[in-house]
């Protein structure tokens, strides 16, 4: 996994074209990219992908766009899809595929309730 940097440029540029703050973490030989501390999207081999969950993975896949895949095609997937190319040059439609990332994200980061205790454990 890479990045150049005119790609890591070119893609923190038309975030900041769409109006959100972004800021950009190397990690693992990639970007990890952060909105308000909440990390929503990341760069790999000069490809942007966002975190997904059921709530936008369809549409995702309806433009058949791939999953983010670290070992390869037969690899686990993560919970990232790869952003189509004609997004990154139409700001108006990047922002809604990015506020909806951001959005998984924020949910991810919720405290998930705590689990009842199973009275029959004697817990």
């Amino acid at each position: 996994m890479s990045v150049s940097p005119s790609y890591r440029t070119f893609v923190l540029e038309q975030l900041g074209r769409c109006g959100l703050r972004v800021r950009a973490r190397s990690m693992f030989g990639g970007v990890g990219l952060y909105a308000d501390e909440l990390f929503f999207a990341l760069v790999a081999d000069d490809a942007l992908y966002f975190k997904v969950d059921d709530s936008n993975r369809p549409d995702f896949e309806a433009r058949g766009l791939e999953p983010f895949r670290p070992y390869g095609e037969q690899g686990e997937e993560m919970g990232y899809f790869r952003v189509a190319e004609d997004l990154l040059e139409d700001p108006e439609a990047l922002r809604a595929w990015a506020d909806k990332a951001v959005g998984v994200a924020r949910r991810a980061r919720r405290p998930k309730p705590p689990r009842a205790r199973d009275s029959r454990k004697g817990g």
